[in-house]
């Protein structure tokens, strides 16, 4: 492998990187609106600045499980394979 292509595997490893990063802060957001929806009767960003530990849990809970479900979209839905180590 010469450095041109090594170079452009970098790249587009960026790239992809800088894609994943779009797209799961685009969809924080949109879930940050349904959970909103989802819960009218409590502000979850005032309760966790008051101190709530327990909406805290709930909503890293929500965030986590969230973005293991976009990973597994973005991966195609099937395990994560790393490549052999060399």
């Amino acid at each position: 492998m010469n450095l041109n292509q090594l170079m452009m595997e970098y790249l587009a490893t960026v790239g992809w990187a800088l894609v994943a990063a779009l797209s799961m802060s685009i969809s924080m957001a949109i879930l940050q609106v349904v959970y909103n929806k989802l819960t009218p009767n409590i502000d979850e960003t005032e309760e966790i600045k008051k101190g709530n530990l327990a909406v805290a849990i709930v909503m890293a809970a929500v965030i986590l499980s969230f973005g293991f479900v976009v990973g597994m979209a973005i991966s195609g839905g099937g395990p994560i394979h790393l490549p052999p180590a060399q």
